[in-house]
């Protein structure tokens, strides 16, 4: 006899001999949803059975996937949504020196060696904000704004999420090192097995998709 839940139409043959003759409730071990149960019906993970009765199944949960398996961005969608971050970052930085530049602007006129130091503060900062910029998102929450767009997500290598310590050491040694190599760390991300460029690498971390 097929018997059905009639929740999720989980179904499974069951001997007949094996159907308590009384009417109980009983629970489906798929969906967890419970219902009447009375001759001629069965579910397999049976509420209030008598010692004598058979006993109910149990399914093995699902095998845990691991991070090796899951899908990785490639290298033009990571490109995508860099360009998407570098507008942002952009437009943060530009709008910091703005402020900037009006406060030496109200503080020291038209001073020509304020104005120089104007732009080296400013040129400090916008690193500083750059850098912040991906270390925060990153480390937050695994993905900035351009990869929110793009629904791709950094993560460990060992499936965990991403930290601020982890994220620090891929956005600045780990992205500084993939440069000074004329960008070559970057372009690994289209030709390695796992999409991880060398910065990936260096911070053990994954890009995949959502």
């Amino acid at each position: 006899m097929t018997i059905s839940c009639p929740h999720c139409q989980f179904a499974r043959e069951i001997d007949e001999a094996k159907i308590p003759d009384r009417p109980i409730r009983v629970t489906c071990p798929r969906c967890k949803e419970s219902f009447p149960f009375s001759k001629g019906e069965f579910v397999f993970e049976i509420a209030e059975i008598p010692a004598a009765s058979p006993q109910s199944v149990v399914l093995a949960p699902p095998a845990a996937v691991s991070a090796t398996d899951l899908a990785k961005a490639g290298f033009w969608i990571r490109v995508v949504a860099a360009v998407i971050d570098s507008f942002a970052a952009g437009a943060i930085q530009m709008t910091f020196a703005a402020l900037l530049g009006v406060v030496i602007g109200l503080t020291n006129g038209g001073d020509a060696e304020a104005q120089s130091g104007l732009a080296i503060v400013a040129g400090f900062f916008s690193i500083v904000i750059g850098v912040a910029y991906y270390v925060f998102f990153t480390g937050y929450c695994g993905q900035t704004p351009g990869k929110m767009a793009l629904r791709i997500k950094v993560i460990r290598t060992d499936g965990s999420d991403m930290d601020y310590g982890r994220a620090l050491l891929r956005e600045t040694l780990g992205k500084f090192v993939s440069t000074i190599l004329l960008g070559i760390g970057y372009l690994m991300v289209a030709f390695d097995p796992q999409k991880q460029g060398l910065h990936d690498k260096i911070a053990d971390t994954y890009v995949i998709k959502l």
